[in-house]
């Protein structure tokens, strides 16, 4: 009877209601289901990460990037569905690469962590990350978490330029590496030294230059993933690590997700616990610097990747990957510097001074360079921009201070300006200095003019600069100040930013606190916040 299967149904419907009750209350609680048909916007993540090295362990992904001359080098981020990010740390924690790098008469500006690698060995469980610096030795760094510590495994002398590593199913670990001429290094079973390299492909002068190695193998071949900068991606196959190799080209002049951004370039490929395969390269989005973007993957019959486009190109957007949420810690918000260490979305401007500052409930800074130039002061804290558009407001706490200190949140770039406070002859002054500059060794040819100024009698300021990094020419930032951190005041002209690609780095936001008379004055960041729209 119809009535009887409806009260059957309905009954068997609760049945199966309360056993799942049951079951979700047994596991533990459940992740909230995502609705099929969500997409995901390109970039992932609209921060400055480039030269990107990215890969899987088991659930987890790890995300490694270029930090040229800031410290600690190399961070490392981590998703659980390859569009959410979060800062995990850093595979090296100081530039232990010679003098410059502490910013104490000489400077590595441009220089320091470039493209590198990251990987994970199973066999004992151990994170690598490799880099060649200023074109000598290659250092090795290892640990057993992400978090750290990390520490220096070796030193190679020889420069693995551009180098992508792969722990092949046996164990053996191989690197990549090269411009134009790409060659193969065998490692040794601890990893510490090379046991043989050869070249296994020199680039057809019709292509011009390959480099930004990445190295994978799947389904019994071996794959050098490489990018033609800034507009080209190609990949070599083989079955065997030394060749011979097989060339095929994977994009060229693809059309970019990013209004007014490169060609997404460079980055890696990798593989999801379901067997999905993604591609995340990165678009060159000055002046913010290079962000990521991210692409579903396919491989022909014979093996050979190919990108999924939307209208011929890469995609603004694309479906979600069939991956599980996981909560990660929000790339912006709030820091108020609780505990007693910096958190890993922090870099400073070349090696620090770890004597003159103290992280308490408060960031101190005591002044650690006597200098009229910003670009060789120490000590200089930084924070990537959120794009398209953000806001990084600091309240600093000013009654250390001392005559000639100047402090304050600038736009860090080989163009700069900042808002602050500068002390002389027993005030304060609230200012606006722009037109601080670099030349193409990056060397200072200014330190910078004040545009603004305003009289400040407080001991505790609000500081603010909006940034437009939206790609292209003519974007600018904005400076304000508040003396109650509720009512700002702009002050200064727009900041125009500079968006030529020489420097690599794109703008990030900068608190600093030098001297230019003599050491002793100190400022506490009491709290720093960075906001969207």
């Amino acid at each position: 009877m119809p009535c009887s299967r409806k009260l059957f149904r309905l009954l068997w419907t609760a049945v199966l209601t309360a056993a799942t009750t049951v079951a979700l209350m047994g596991a533990g609680p459940a992740e909230s289901p995502r609705a099929p048909a969500a997409n995901f916007t390109n970039p992932v993540l609209w921060q400055d990460f480039a030269d990107i090295d990215i890969f899987r362990v088991n659930d987890a992904y790890y995300y490694s990037a270029s930090t040229m001359h800031y410290s600690p080098g190399a961070p490392i981020l981590r998703s659980y569905d390859l569009v959410n990010w979060e800062f995990a740390g850093h595979s090296v924690p100081r530039l232990d690469f010679g003098a410059k790098y502490d910013l104490n008469g000489a400077r590595g500006y441009v220089r320091g962590i470039w493209a590198s690698f990251l990987n994970y060995r199973r066999s004992n469980s151990t994170f690598y990350w490799g880099g060649c610096v200023d074109f000598a030795n290659t250092h090795i760094y290892s640990a057993r978490a992400v978090e750290g510590p990390w520490q220096k495994h070796t030193t190679i002398n020889k420069c693995y330029f551009d180098a992508g590593l792969l722990v092949d199913d046996n164990d053996t670990m191989y690197v990549a590496y090269g411009n134009t001429n790409i060659s193969v290094a065998q490692l040794s079973a601890d990893g510490k030294t090379e046991v043989r390299s050869q070249q296994v492909f020199s680039t057809p002068s019709s292509i011009g230059t390959l480099e930004g190695a990445r190295f994978y193998k799947r389904n019994g071949n071996y794959y050098i993933f490489l990018t033609r900068p800034a507009n080209g991606q190609y990949i070599l196959k083989a079955s065997n690590p030394f060749g011979p190799y097989t060339l095929q080209q994977v994009l060229l002049n693809m059309p970019t997700p990013i209004p007014g951004g490169g060609v997404p370039h460079q980055g890696g490929l990798v593989q999801t616990q379901n067997g999905d395969w993604y591609y995340m390269a990165f678009v060159d989005a000055y002046p913010g610097g290079r962000v990521p973007v991210l692409a579903p993957i396919t491989w022909t019959a014979d093996g050979w990747p190919r990108i999924t486009t939307v209208n011929g190109g890469w995609g603004a957007s694309y479906p979600f990957p069939n991956l599980p949420s996981r909560p990660v810690k929000p790339m912006i918000g709030v820091d108020t510097f609780a505990g007693t260490t910096l958190g890993p979305q922090w870099e400073w401007n070349h090696n620090p001074d770890t004597t003159r500052y103290t992280v308490n409930n408060g960031l101190r800074l005591q002044t650690a360079t006597v200098t009229n130039d910003l670009y060789s002061a120490r000590n200089t804290l930084t924070h990537r921009i959120q794009g398209p558009t953000s806001t990084a407001t600091i309240t600093l706490d000013l009654s250390a201070m001392r005559d000639g200190d100047r402090t304050g949140l600038a736009m860090l770039r080989d163009s700069s300006a900042w808002i602050g406070v500068k002390r002389d002859g027993g005030r304060n002054r609230v200012v606006m200095v722009n037109n601080l500059t670099m030349d193409s060794n990056w060397n200072t040819t200014n330190t910078g003019s004040e545009a603004a100024s305003a009289t400040f009698t407080g001991t505790r300021i609000w500081l603010r600069a909006n940034a437009d990094i939206r790609p292209g020419a003519g974007r600018q930032a904005r400076f304000s100040y508040s003396t109650d951190g509720v009512t700002f005041t702009p002050l200064g002209p727009g900041f125009t930013l500079n968006n030529a690609w020489q420097f690599f780095m794109g703008y990030r936001f900068a608190i600093f606190n030098h001297a230019t008379q003599a050491l002793g004055g100190a400022v506490t960041l009491q709290r720093f916040e960075l906001s969207t729209p």
